[in-house]
């Protein structure tokens, strides 16, 4: 009988023990950094400075001090000097399930006295700047085997391309931009020029298939010699994997909890885009996802056979009563809540011209980055088929 009530006792610990292991595991922040370039593909090189080994050596210096923080948990797409294609590299963090993907890079240009640091999110820029650095960051894939095939509509010269490609809206624009607005408040405090003013905008190939939040870093000019050197020596590059890890704890502190008493819990507010995004075009997203509505906030979809448009606000971790006051004066808004994150809509009809005056008006009340989504049978629909 005792032998009998201790080993229920041995097997009740053991269990609380798992229990207690799978909490901590799906309740950890994960994030996947990606040290730019690798093997063959140098990336930038002057007098010296080589792009893929800052990178490599920045991010692991990252990683050591997120992996030291509670509910932190990181996974890389390169830890050595390896080529990564850069689909795997998105594909890494897909399959991690990561809430972030940062993106770690070195700028340079034939401007040698060209300095700062600019940070970007995934978008379809017109600046040429911005669509510059998208071009080089993106020539990489030509380095990969089949690379015309795998990338099939997409010329890594003309990063316009990616327009015809199956992208969709952005659907994690507003929390890239907050993480960026972090990265780049680091820098300021290190006294770090940001260049361009605030948050940029590009069509980066390595962000174009990562489904969550992400950002990609240039850190800085190697092609600037005194800039360049602070980049490649030991003491810089801890400087700057400090500011980057402080802002993604940060970031992970506001929008997931502070790690001791309240992990992953729904935070109260939150500051959206504080700072200025640089061409904030509305991108496309590239993949159907099915909506998990809030049924005590959101009229149920229309269950038909035509497709309902609506007119999405904002993205938002906060949670705000459905009135016109807190929308800038819009009445008919619904909410979905997804991945942690309300979507804020407004506006329904089955009528795409009708859609699009609602798009207009939503503009006019200041969402300039609202964008139309389409849904059939209460399920979230690529806009284009619902067209067809």
């Amino acid at each position: 009988m005792r032998k009998t009530y201790k080993i229920k006792r041995i097997l009740t610990f053991i269990l609380i023990i798992f229990s207690v292991i799978g909490y901590s595991q799906t309740n950890n922040f994960k994030v996947t950094l990606d040290a730019g370039h690798g093997a063959h593909d140098f990336g930038a090189v002057y007098e010296g400075r080589v792009e893929k080994n800052i990178a490599l050596a920045v991010v692991l210096k990252v990683g050591k001090i997120l992996a030291a923080t509670p509910q932190m948990e990181v996974n890389y797409t390169r830890k050595t000097d390896v080529f990564i294609d850069l689909i795997e590299r998105a594909n890494i963090a897909n399959r991690f399930n990561a809430n972030i993907f940062v993106s770690i890079h070195c700028n340079a240009n034939r401007n040698t006295a060209a300095d700062g640091t600019e940070t970007y999110v995934m978008g379809l820029s017109k600046v040429a700047s911005n669509l510059e650095a998208a071009k080089k960051e993106n020539s990489v894939i030509t380095l990969e085997k089949d690379y015309k095939q795998k990338y099939e509509g997409f010329d890594p010269n003309s990063p316009e391309t990616m327009i015809g490609m199956t992208l969709m809206q952005e659907e994690y624009l507003d929390n890239s931009i907050s993480l960026a607005s972090k990265v780049e408040d680091s820098f300021e405090d290190l006294g770090k020029k940001i260049r361009g003013g605030g948050v940029k905008q590009a069509p980066f190939m390595v962000l174009h298939k990562a489904y969550m939040p992400r950002v990609l870093i240039e850190m800085g000019f190697i092609s600037n010699t005194i800039e360049g050197n602070k980049l490649n020596s030991e003491e810089g590059q801890d400087e700057i994997a400090k500011a980057i890890a402080d802002a993604i704890i940060s970031y992970k502190k506001e929008y997931y909890g502070s790690g001791e008493t309240e992990i992953f819990e729904e935070r109260p507010s939150q500051k959206i885009n504080e700072k200025p995004i640089r061409d904030t075009v509305t991108p496309v997203k590239p993949k159907t996802i099915s909506q998990t509505v809030e049924p005590t906030q959101t009229k149920k979809m229309v269950d038909n056979s035509k497709p309902i448009f609506k007119v999405q606000l904002s993205a938002s971790i906060k949670r705000m009563e459905l009135i016109p006051r807190n929308f800038n004066g819009l009445k008919n808004i619904s909410v979905a809540y997804e991945n942690r994150v309300y979507k804020y809509m407004y506006g329904e009809t089955a009528d795409y011209d009708e859609a699009k005056k609602q798009l207009s008006e939503a503009k006019d009340k200041g969402y300039n980055t609202a964008f139309l989504i389409a849904f059939k049978n209460g399920e979230k629909i690529n806009i284009q088929d619902a067209l067809k």
